[in-house]
């Protein structure tokens, strides 16, 4: 992890640069998954599983005897710490269905706006080095509280040719309509164009390493919408001298074992403060089974130095990160200066870890800097909004002339008439 002091401003594109492959080389790897899949369907979905899974494949679904073999396997005590993550990520999403209001913009003019649920949604849970059940949880709560119909799920077999069960619980336990066994790219191409087992959906959703950030933003080139480019994991821990290191290199260690191309970057005010949470890693790192992909990833990642809040809260809001830990004595208040984040941690006792699994909050979030400019996924990612309006005789004529004035001007005659013909009659 390097450390940079008090670096100038016009260094921190250098020095905040993500962990990426050629990007060029990468579409040209994903488009010819894509394509394949287009093609040969289910045969490509078989040929690429038995390539990078290392599994034969006799059927790309999860029968209902599958499901429920799965479901037995799952110990009491994983299967309640999911269900209290279900409600608790239900209750957040559920405040935030919305009544339709009728708004009356002038007399005899009613507009309004009404929620109405995707009708066919695609979830993608990554189950390569982790299986992230969780991400069902987070994508499948706030589809079915949304009234999706259709909700896909894929996700990638062992070598065993199996989903990991919690996966298929956590599946059953939120309303998912059919689960498949693939994964990667060839998944996002299945969902986006559909095969013979796999129906096509019209909104894919959840994380993935880089070929499946690349898929999801090809596909939605061709029309296909996305949630967001969530990429690889990262998280930016914000500390002053108040934070415990060990709390802070926990936190970082928490994202690091995501994957090798995570990132972590660590913003404090003090150098011993800095190098006391590098030596909490080093302890931490010791012990932690995934502590090879955590090692790598600690090598994209760095620790700044900066010299007051306002310095550090500009750092944060260039870097736009997707999770923020702000593990300082003035939270709160310090987070009003914050604009670009996926999601907050606030204080020394709220550690990543409970916005990955139960707190609530979603954690599907947008990486790779798109925080400034995109939302983490909520019930509205899973809704349309339509809007209405309806107009009374009145209504018509009394905004009649301020339409037929704006046709003219835009030379749309057939515009103006359409509301002058109203007005003969």
């Amino acid at each position: 992890m390097k450390i940079y002091k008090l670096p100038a401003q016009n260094t921190w594109d250098f020095i905040l640069q993500r962990p990426t492959l050629n990007y060029q080389s990468l579409e040209n790897v994903v488009s010819e998954v894509l394509q394949n899949v287009k093609i040969q369907g289910d045969q490509a979905l078989m040929d690429y599983t038995a390539r990078f899974d290392q599994v034969h494949l006799e059927s790309l679904a999860v029968s209902p005897t599958e499901m429920a073999a799965a479901i037995q396997l799952v110990p009491q005590n994983l299967k309640l710490a999911i269900q209290t993550a279900k409600r608790n990520i239900e209750q957040f999403h559920r405040a935030q269905i919305s009544s339709v209001e009728i708004v009356q913009t002038m007399p005899g003019v009613e507009c309004w706006r009404k929620n109405i649920g995707i009708e066919k949604v695609g979830l993608y849970i990554p189950g390569g080095t982790a299986p992230l059940f969780s991400t069902v949880l987070m994508l499948g709560v706030p589809a079915k509280l949304a009234g999706c119909k259709e909700i896909i799920l894929c996700s990638p077999p062992d070598k065993s040719g199996n989903l990991h069960p919690a996966i298929l619980f956590a599946a059953d336990l939120v309303g998912v309509t059919q689960v498949y066994k693939v994964g990667g790219a060839q998944a996002i191409a299945a969902m986006a164009y559909g095969t013979a087992s796999i129906p096509a959906v019209y909104k894919i959703f959840g994380p993935g390493n880089q070929y499946v950030t690349a898929a999801k933003q090809l596909v939605n080139k061709e029309g296909v919408a996305i949630d967001m480019p969530a990429g690889p994991s990262e998280v930016l821990v914000c500390a002053d001298a108040t934070a415990n290191p060990a709390y802070v290199a926990a936190d970082l260690l928490s994202q690091a074992e995501h994957g090798v191309d995570s990132q972590v970057v660590l913003v404090a005010f003090q150098e011993t403060f800095v190098e006391a949470v590098l030596e909490a890693i080093e302890q931490q790192l010791s012990d932690l089974p995934r502590k090879a992909i955590a090692r790598q990833a600690l090598q994209n990642s760095v620790a700044i130095l900066v010299e007051n809040q306002q310095q550090a809260q500009a750092v944060i809001n260039y870097y736009a990160p997707e999770h923020l830990i702000l593990a300082l004595d003035d939270a709160e208040a310090f987070s009003a200066g914050i604009i670009n984040a996926g999601s907050i941690f606030l204080g020394h006792y709220t550690p990543e870890s409970v916005g990955d699994y139960a707190s609530g909050t979603n954690h599907t979030l947008p990486t790779n800097g798109y925080a400034k400019a995109y939302s983490g996924v909520s019930l509205d990612s899973f809704v349309k909004k339509i809007t209405f309006q309806k107009l009374t005789q009145a209504g018509l004529a009394a905004i009649a002339s301020t339409v037929e004035t704006m046709a003219i001007a835009e030379d749309l005659d057939a515009h103006k008439r359409a509301v002058s013909i109203r007005l003969k009659n």
